[in-house]
């Protein structure tokens, strides 16, 4: 008989017994009594540890907000260790406050959710004789403000969203489509001619939303065409480049892989599918993702498995590295559906997390070495345990959770925020604590934990900097 169960006589049995009323009474309180002092079932254990670590989670993210708030306000990033401020261009576009203001919507913050909204609504201005670049701003800024205007219905958050669309419409005035990487806020002058796929093609979630919100198809169209245009320039053997010029569409490196400046658009390629039912995005996906795993994945001894490097037009491995943004991989692999493949790929990258108690920026998965040691409190393994946790309910995911978020408190907490590490080796700390902790890192713990109607996972698609986004149109 499972634990905490009891078999119960028949009815009949019990209309026939001599049992009195009373006596029957007194048998079910016994069961009931003894029904509780029994250990609880793994789901009922793992629903109440979950609680705990959803509220240390909150509390831990409080702690942040307030260093921030204290030292930062009204800026794009706190410094914490000099408990300063650092602005990303010659005037602040509040980065951290807009890209915050979802995660305190689903943290329950409703105060200071409500007063960030109103100082971003009342403060944030693009009318800026300043470049910035597209990309950071599409996902950050675009993304954040979109969403919270679907979660609040707050109309002076999507013209925000539509005005910075607008400023950064020239980007895709190249003669191929391909985005430029860097832009004027005010002039609409352009720059940064080379660019990456990520860059180019992590923006049709952002634009094609604004398009279906504001009904102008201007910003799906031009998004789409330089995804597009990232894909039809692949490899014979279907791989894509780290680097390609955006004005006459040749590579300039053709180092192909799943890392920085190349790892959204894959993502993107699925979640534009799943978004908006873009059949072209569809194909897309399963061509490409049929390449990374033919020539990027690397299965080594006893079943493991990691994605590398190869050369995008012959197929050969040119490295054996992994890190912190490959993390992500697990993540698109189960919301595609291949969740095996997404679970064997997980188990290398906590690997990547335990071997020094915080993951690398890189890795050398063959030699186990740590070849960049940095960690700017990156939330990619902590994103793929929350799908994972989702699609398969194994609580193994909740305790592997658990493991990252105690190792993320002891090494990275402040005495009044949270900071990066300049090496997860020493721990030593960097005066570092970017807008994506607050966007990414604690909403996905937080998600991990809170229970599953604090956010419908199913009715939205989050782009690649969490801000979560719903078909409502």
């Amino acid at each position: 008989m499972p634990p905490g169960q009891f078999a119960f006589p028949e009815a009949d049995h019990l209309t026939k017994s001599r049992m009195t009323p009373r006596l029957l009474i007194s048998c079910v309180l016994v069961l009931a009594s003894a029904a509780r002092a029994l250990p609880r079932s793994a789901g009922e254990q793992a629903t109440l540890d979950s609680r705990r670590i959803a509220a240390q989670v909150r509390s831990e993210f409080l702690h942040a907000w307030g260093g921030y708030r204290k030292y930062a306000w009204g800026h794009d990033d706190l410094r914490p260790l000099t408990k300063t401020y650092h602005d990303w261009y010659d005037h602040t576009l509040l980065l951290t406050q807009v890209d915050a203001l979802d995660t305190l919507i689903l943290l329950g913050l409703k105060d200071e959710a409500a007063s960030t909204r109103e100082y971003v609504a009342r403060n944030l201005s693009f009318d800026r004789d300043t470049y910035v670049q597209n990309f950071e701003v599409t996902i950050r800024l675009l993304g954040g403000l979109l969403s919270a205007y679907q979660l609040t219905g707050d109309k002076r958050l999507l013209r925000l969203a539509e005005n910075l669309g607008n400023r950064l419409l020239p980007v895709f005035d190249s003669p191929t489509g391909l985005p430029y990487r860097f832009v004027n806020l005010k002039t609409g002058k352009v720059r940064g001619p080379e660019t990456n796929p990520a860059e180019a093609g992590t923006l049709l979630i952002e634009f094609g939303t604004l398009a279906k919100l504001t009904r102008r198809p201007v910003f799906y169209e031009k998004a789409k065409r330089a995804l597009v245009e990232v894909y039809k320039r692949r490899s014979p053997i279907g791989l894509v480049g780290t680097h390609i010029n955006v004005e006459t569409g040749a590579w300039t490196d053709a180092d192909s892989h799943l890392s920085a400046e190349i790892d959204s658009y894959y993502e993107y390629l699925l979640k534009c599918w799943l978004l908006f039912g873009d059949e072209d995005c569809k194909r897309m996906w399963l061509e490409s993702v049929a390449a990374a795993n033919k020539y990027l994945a690397d299965e080594r001894g006893d079943g493991e498995l990691w994605y590398g490097h190869a050369d995008m037009n012959t197929g050969k491995r040119t490295a054996t590295t992994f890190g912190a943004l490959d993390a992500f991989f697990p993540a698109v692999l189960a919301l595609s559906g291949d969740i095996e493949r997404a679970k064997r790929l997980q188990a290398s990258a906590f690997r990547m997390w335990t071997l020094n108690g915080v993951e690398p920026e890189v890795l050398n998965y063959r030699t186990m070495q740590v070849e960049y040691a940095g960690y700017p409190l990156r939330p990619e393994i902590v994103e793929s345990t929350y799908y994972l946790y989702h699609f398969t309910r194994d609580p193994a995911y909740l305790r592997m959770g658990e493991t990252m978020f105690g190792d993320f408190v002891k090494f990275c907490k402040t005495e009044e925020a949270y900071a990066g590490l300049k090496s997860v080796v020493t721990k030593e700390k960097s005066d570092s604590m970017q807008s994506f902790l607050f966007a990414e890192t604690f909403k996905y713990f937080y998600l991990l934990f809170a229970p599953p109607k604090t956010l419908r996972f199913e009715k939205v698609v989050f782009n690649t900097e969490a801000h979560p986004i719903r078909r409502t149109w």
